[in-house]
């Protein structure tokens, strides 16, 4: 079960790098790493929605590279700091959080009830 959840974390990450590619990628070889980027990302959404609930892992999954491509944009890339992005920020990570802290766990697999 844990697993899953860093699988959802590494698409997340995933999902960052190609959202940024895919606004700064011109040259053949940015667009292949935003293509493999884009093959990882959505391989791990996958994956983990085969053991968590989908609409946790996919509202977890956009909240995650949401906020990681606005606070990326805003460290790497100059976009300007507004203390009402930060605080919208921190209340969609208060929300994944919450969404996973309510989610039931998943009965493990060949357990008789």
């Amino acid at each position: 079960m844990k697993s899953d959840w860093i699988k959802v974390l590494i698409a997340a990450v995933f999902e960052v790098l190609w959202v940024i590619g895919l606004k700064h990628a011109d040259s053949l070889w940015s667009w292949a790493g935003t293509l493999l980027a884009i093959l990882i990302s959505f391989y791990g959404l996958i994956a983990a929605g085969r053991r968590l609930p989908v609409g946790t892992v996919y509202a977890t999954f956009v909240g995650l590279g949401s906020a990681g491509t606005v606070l990326s944009e805003m460290f790497f890339f100059g976009e300007p700091f507004e203390l009402a992005k930060l605080l919208l920020i921190l209340l969609l990570l208060i929300g994944v959080i919450g969404l996973k802290q309510v989610t039931p766990s998943a009965p493990e697999e060949g357990r008789n009830s």
